[in-house]
């Protein structure tokens, strides 16, 4: 099982089925704040919902296409990190996220990021990570800009949110610029 502890508080765990029940309370508890920028959460309505979830996860890590960790502060889930999918082709990566709210705030997502990226770019050999976030995530915005990643772009009308068009704006990073 893939475990990494980043600090006395802070550990990286690969998703499992025994994660379900307390992501989905998490989730659950972050509803409003999520849905705003996630659209997924309006579909997540139980522990069965979060369990598929996580079986697409652990399918997506078994056929080496991604890559779902918990980030547990002191032994609580307190969000989700990850790789999209991989394009082993490129040596590349996408990256999603999304904290709880009882979480936010703490620098643990930055520290989590931080641990993943040195892992994907150390022990993984990929030569490009890359963050996509709504233009209006301020949030979501700090944490590449935070880790020294570049504004690359902005995608216009990326993705539709409840009937309304957001742009992404793209950050990347390369391995010969990480710390």
């Amino acid at each position: 099982m893939f475990i990494h502890k980043v600090d006395e508080q802070l550990s990286l765990k690969l998703i499992g089925f025994e994660d379900a029940e307390e992501l989905y309370e998490l989730s659950d508890r972050s509803r409003e704040h999520i849905r705003t920028w996630l659209p997924w959460v309006d579909y997540t309505k139980s522990p069965e919902d979060t369990r598929k979830y996580i079986q697409g996860c652990l399918e997506s890590y078994a056929d080496n296409n991604g890559l779902t960790v918990c980030l547990l502060e002191s032994g609580k889930i307190a969000g989700i990190l990850g790789f999209h999918e991989y394009d082993w082709g490129n040596k590349k990566a996408s990256v999603g996220y999304w904290m709880g709210t009882d979480f936010k705030g703490r620098g643990l997502l930055t520290r989590a990021c931080r641990a993943l990226f040195d892992y994907a770019f150390k022990e993984l050999g990929l030569n490009r990570i890359e963050i996509r976030a709504a233009e209006g995530n301020i949030k979501s915005r700090a944490v590449p800009e935070r880790l020294g990643f570049v504004q690359e772009g902005i995608i216009r009308d990326a993705a539709l949110l409840y009937g309304n068009y957001t742009n992404h704006v793209v950050y990347g990073m390369l391995s010969k610029d990480w710390e």
